[in-house]
């Protein structure tokens, strides 16, 4: 039986426009530096080893797609330098990188366990990632769900 989804056009699939700033190792690297509160261009290069041109270009990139802003500071006798802050759209990537988190501690931690835990501040629980529908249901499994054409969709021509 023929997939009803080659009815549909993918060119302005979101999952693809996500994909174009943050389908690189670096990137997500860079955003979970800034996450755990590493802003300064220095201190993400010794703690990443992201080699210096890389970290500038995937540093320039966010920044210029509105994921990061620049902030300036100034060591007492040096010049003044940038460090970089989550914008709103920044934000909104914490619950992909919890969910990356969750598969990689899943399946690719070593034996001895997960390097980091993610916890709630209040009460101290692990925190993870959950799907609900708009009603309210859990989702728990992917046959749960069924891909449909949302309201941007376009048939392909």
């Amino acid at each position: 039986m023929r997939p009803a989804a080659l009815d549909w056009s993918v060119e302005n699939c979101t999952i693809g426009r996500a994909m174009e700033i943050l389908g690189e190792r670096w990137t997500v690297v860079v955003l979970r530096e800034v996450f755990s509160g590493v802003r300064r261009f220095d201190d993400m290069r010794v703690r990443t080893g992201v080699p210096r041109q890389v970290l500038t270009n995937r540093l320039s990139m966010l920044v210029e797609r509105g994921v990061l802003r620049r902030e300036p500071y100034r060591e007492p006798g040096s010049r003044p330098r940038h460090e970089y802050r989550l914008t709103e759209m920044g934000l909104d990537l914490w619950p992909v990188l919890v969910a990356l988190l969750g598969w990689g501690d899943r399946h690719l931690a070593d034996p001895e366990g997960a390097p980091l835990a993610v916890t709630h501040r209040d009460c101290g629980a692990e925190v993870r990632v959950a799907l609900r529908c708009a009603e309210g249901h859990d989702v728990t499994a992917p046959r749960d769900v069924v891909p449909r054409p949302g309201p941007g969709a376009r048939r392909r021509a």
